[in-house]
């Protein structure tokens, strides 16, 4: 049986490729209970009623500007978040849901019925996870709430895994010890983007100053 849609959705697609943020569109333009909002260009709005605003963001990974854009998206806090991605690392899952994603979609298994499903998911403020990423934050949230109560197991030994991931961990016992990036890179065997990246991450997420608070911090809390 058909929903009846009483408002419509309005969506803007967000893209650094413009060939995926056109093909995007250009599937949803035709959906009825979708109104699309092209940035480039200005507003194409009608007057028939919306309903809340979702953005679909695309990104290949979760690299180093990607969770500052999409904490700018909802920062208003009438923007729902639709992310189309290849791939999440472990350290991504919990990220992506602190930047306010309401729904993941993979990039190879995006069609216009799962697309349409996620965007009106996101705009009723529901969840929508491919099965094998719920399992995975699932995972990750069991540790976590283990972890309230004392300390969690990570990689070499016991790591409290409150807000910070264990190599996030291991990078910031180096940055304590002294290393620069080099060094920490050498010493993890970790690329030096990688490093930088990490950090970057921390300190974006936590609403630290730089890499001197992110240590303060980190002794604080009992992480190192």
């Amino acid at each position: 049986m058909a929903h009846v849609i009483t408002k419509r959705v309005r969506v803007t697609v967000r893209a650094s490729d413009p060939l995926s943020r056109a093909g995007v569109m250009s599937h949803l333009r035709h959906q009825p209970s979708i109104e699309v909002v092209d940035d480039n260009r200005g507003a194409e709005l009608t007057t028939r009623p919306c309903g809340r605003a979702v953005t679909v963001m695309l990104a290949d990974q979760i690299d180093e500007p990607v969770p500052a854009d999409l904490r700018r998206v909802v920062r208003g806090g009438e923007q729902r978040l639709v992310l189309v991605t290849r791939k999440l690392r472990e350290s991504d899952l919990l990220t992506v849901v602190e930047c306010g994603v309401r729904a993941v979609l993979w990039r190879h298994q995006v069609t216009e019925q799962r697309l349409l499903k996620a965007v009106h998911s996101a705009a009723r403020d529901e969840g929508e996870l491919p099965p094998d990423l719920l399992s995975r934050l699932l995972t990750q949230m069991g540790r976590l709430h283990r972890s309230e109560s004392g300390l969690a197991t990570g990689p070499g030994g016991l790591v409290p895994l409150l807000g910070m991931a264990p190599r996030e961990v291991d990078v910031l016992r180096l940055v304590a010890e002294g290393l620069d990036t080099r060094q920490i890179s050498q010493k993890l065997a970790y690329s030096e983007r990688t490093v930088k990246n990490i950090l970057h991450a921390l300190t974006t997420r936590l609403q630290l100053r730089n890499r001197t608070h992110a240590v303060a911090y980190a002794l604080r809390e009992g992480y190192i």
